[in-house]
């Protein structure tokens, strides 16, 4: 391990040598003891085995590659979204080197993104990238720093559901393709994107269960929901059964239209909305209201969570709404229990005895 120190303009450079290679290296300063000490630390890494990595030659473009491999040997689910974030990092530090972006440039960006109309959800997913791309970098030891990233505030927790009513509107105006996965989604709580790929394959009709594989949901975890144990979505699904031979042959989906697999049903759930006079309901409220009437039923938190596929009970919170009539039914078994109306809430009270 040796090194020397020379001067280029009125910048001084080091010059050392590991594993065979030589590496040059700026220290960005005129003053001659600054590399100095940049040399000493790299004379000292490579003691330690550590790997010699220039920093300053590190370009974000290539940390974004990196953390668009790890997603696909991961195979995350989130690949295209990842696609979309980096294209808007890159546009936003072009050309950029790992160590130009910093907290003031990530501030910088963000301001520009909102300027251009972008929502803070989007901006967030896009800096949630861009700091697993430093995490990454610094984890495999490319890089020693990752830059402090601020996250635009959110205030979008969506507060729609829809009451049976709401749901029977929908269903009378819906084209037929799409009445099973609406009532399914109603009755379960589960995903569009769990829903519409299921197969037969993922029925257990001796257990009277349906399966979603490990691996297969937004969290990873497999999940069980027993269909015998609620009448109406045990007759959805064996009518589902009942019609799954078309032409001639078994269609492996549950849910399908003539035959081939269900891959989006926007444009008819947004047409069944409008018809029903629900214009902006979204598919996503069919969760919410499924967890909430498992709120109303006094079903366990735990299993709930199970049912629906909530990982964090942070998240279930946000889907758990309290609305107006259970809040007043709460408010009535308050003054029961304050006039002695509920024996089940009525206070025992035990006697005061005085010690001798």
């Amino acid at each position: 391990m040796n090194g020397r120190i020379y001067k280029r303009g009125g910048t001084y450079w080091i010059d050392y040598g590991w594993r065979g290679d030589r590496h040059r290296e700026s220290s960005g300063s005129s003053r001659k003891g600054d590399a100095n000490a940049l040399l000493r630390k790299r004379l000292a890494e490579m003691g330690k085995g550590g790997p010699m990595v220039n920093e300053e030659r590190v370009t974000l473009d290539s940390l974004l590659v990196a953390l668009e491999d790890e997603y696909v040997v991961n195979g995350r689910k989130s690949l295209k979204r990842l696609h979309t974030s980096a294209i808007h990092l890159r546009a936003g530090f072009p050309k950029a080197r790992a160590v130009d972006v910093t907290t003031d440039t990530v501030r910088r960006y963000t301001r520009k993104r909102q300027a251009a109309g972008a929502a803070n959800a989007s901006i967030q997913k896009e800096l949630a990238a861009l700091k697993r791309a430093f995490r990454l970098a610094q984890l495999g030891g490319t890089l020693t720093r990752v830059p402090a990233i601020e996250m635009p505030r959110l205030d979008n927790t969506r507060r729609g559901f829809l009451d049976r009513p709401h749901l029977d509107a929908i269903l009378a105006t819906a084209t037929p393709h799409i009445q099973g996965p609406v009532l399914f989604a109603f009755l379960t709580g589960w995903r569009k994107g769990e829903i519409l790929p299921l197969r037969w394959e993922q029925v257990d009709w001796d257990a009277g269960e349906v399966r979603l594989e490990p691996g297969t949901t937004k969290n990873g975890e497999g999940r069980t929901f027993p269909f015998q144990c609620l009448p109406e979505l045990e007759t959805l699904m064996r009518a589902q059964h009942d019609a799954r031979l078309q032409a001639g042959h078994l269609v492996p989906w549950v849910f399908h239209r003539d035959g081939k697999q269900l891959k989006e049903i926007r444009g008819a759930w947004t047409g069944a909305c409008g018809r029903a006079g629900l214009e902006g309901a979204l598919f996503h409220d069919l969760r919410r209201s499924a967890v909430r009437n498992l709120e109303r039923a006094g079903v366990s938190r735990s299993v709930a969570m199970k049912l629906t596929g909530h990982k964090t009970e942070s998240v279930y919170r946000r889907y758990a709404i309290v609305d107006a009539t259970a809040l007043s039914e709460g408010v009535e078994k308050l003054a029961r229990h304050k006039n002695g109306t509920n024996p089940r809430l009525a206070p025992h009270i035990l006697p005061f005895v005085r010690e001798a």
